[in-house]
């Protein structure tokens, strides 16, 4: 028995960081227009909704989205929740419950928490293959980047604008393999979590 939550936003509708493009939809051919099939075409910013940073965000010889390793993405992780600044402190404990569910490569953040640069060097020292969370920006939105360059430059892939309210805290596998889009800073994808024990 699985249970599957599904933890992406819907594009059309998602959040957007503060000065980024929002989606655009367009319909192309339509069948209730007499056309022989439905069609759609879109546009969007690589950092819409749920979605992944390469180090190539904010590192100009970064790794962009096709070179990071896909298992970045996908295996077990650890769901924790958390409201507010998250301290070193903080940090600390949320590793060291990820290691009791036997889940510490990648740290899901559920709740309103803003990752400190103090936090994100104790991620960043505990080697994470992925941190996530429910935020456009991992770090205070208003400050980003040196939370992301504590982050990326230890290669840790960034997966934020997740959804988790719905989802209980826990030990789950993760797959949230972003769009191959090859040179880009980040990349779309759908995430979602799949607890075995249903």
């Amino acid at each position: 028995m699985k249970k599957i939550y599904d933890i992406s936003q819907e594009v059309f509708s998602c959040a957007v960081y503060p000065g980024d493009p929002r989606p655009e939809k367009q319909i192309v051919y339509s069948t209730g227009a007499g056309d022989l099939y439905n069609l759609t075409s879109f546009a969007m910013c690589a950092h819409n909704g749920t979605h992944v940073d390469a180090p190539f965000h904010f590192i100009q010889d970064g790794k962009t989205i096709e070179q990071i390793p896909l298992d970045s993405f996908v295996g077990h992780c650890s769901l924790l929740r958390h409201e507010g600044e998250v301290s070193a402190a903080d940090a600390q404990k949320m590793l060291e419950k990820a290691r009791n569910f036997g889940a510490a490569e990648r740290l899901l953040i559920a709740g309103d928490a803003v990752v400190t640069a103090e936090a994100a060097a104790v991620f960043a020292q505990a080697k994470l293959n992925l941190l996530g969370n429910e935020s456009q920006s991992v770090g205070p939105e208003e400050t980003p980047m040196q939370v992301h360059l504590i982050l990326l430059h230890r290669g840790i892939a960034l997966l934020e604008g997740i959804v988790l309210h719905h989802v209980p805290v826990g030990h789950y596998f993760l797959s949230a393999a972003p769009l191959n889009l090859a040179g880009a800073d980040g990349a779309p994808c759908r995430a979602y979590l799949i607890d075995w024990k249903g």
